[in-house]
């Protein structure tokens, strides 16, 4: 009877996060300005979700820097032409843009960035789509965020 409740226990330390949902991902973008993920899925079960951004190429913010702006689809454009007026400073994010829903801090070749967003912010059904808004960037460098049914 003790072996059977250890060996269930032990079954269910090393099973558990099989079953758990990644709340997680790490995004790229490059010095050939694109990401490596057109798509992520958030788990409905995740309360938060966390995007990594990662700048795998060489060059600098200035020249090259990139960055992982979330909104909805229908959104995106004022987003960005907002952004662009923002400046480098704000990364181009305007500030206090409610339209905008996370977003990580510009950064160029070497560097990274995490955002956490409160799942209960996005809904079922809705479409909403990440990019960068570095001048020029998301003609190449965006994609879609979905919720997970």
């Amino acid at each position: 009877m003790v072996r059977t409740t250890l060996a269930l226990a032990l079954l269910g330390l090393f099973a558990a996060p099989l079953w758990a949902a990644d709340c997680s991902t790490t995004i790229e973008g490059n010095d050939a300005m694109q990401y490596n993920q057109k798509s992520i899925e958030v788990p409905k079960t995740c309360k938060q979700f966390t995007v990594t951004l990662k700048h795998t190429g060489k060059l600098p913010k200035a020249s090259m820097g990139h960055n992982w702006v979330l909104g909805t689809a229908a959104d995106q454009t004022g987003i960005i032409a907002d952004g662009m007026k923002a400046g480098a400073d704000q990364n181009y994010v305007k500030p206090d843009d409610a339209r905008v829903i996370a977003h990580t801090k510009l950064v160029g070749g070497g560097e990274s960035d995490s955002v956490t967003l409160s799942v209960a912010k996005l809904k079922a059904g809705e479409s909403y789509a990440y990019f960068c808004t570095f001048p020029g960037h998301a003609a190449l460098m965006k994609g879609t965020l979905t919720l997970a049914k």
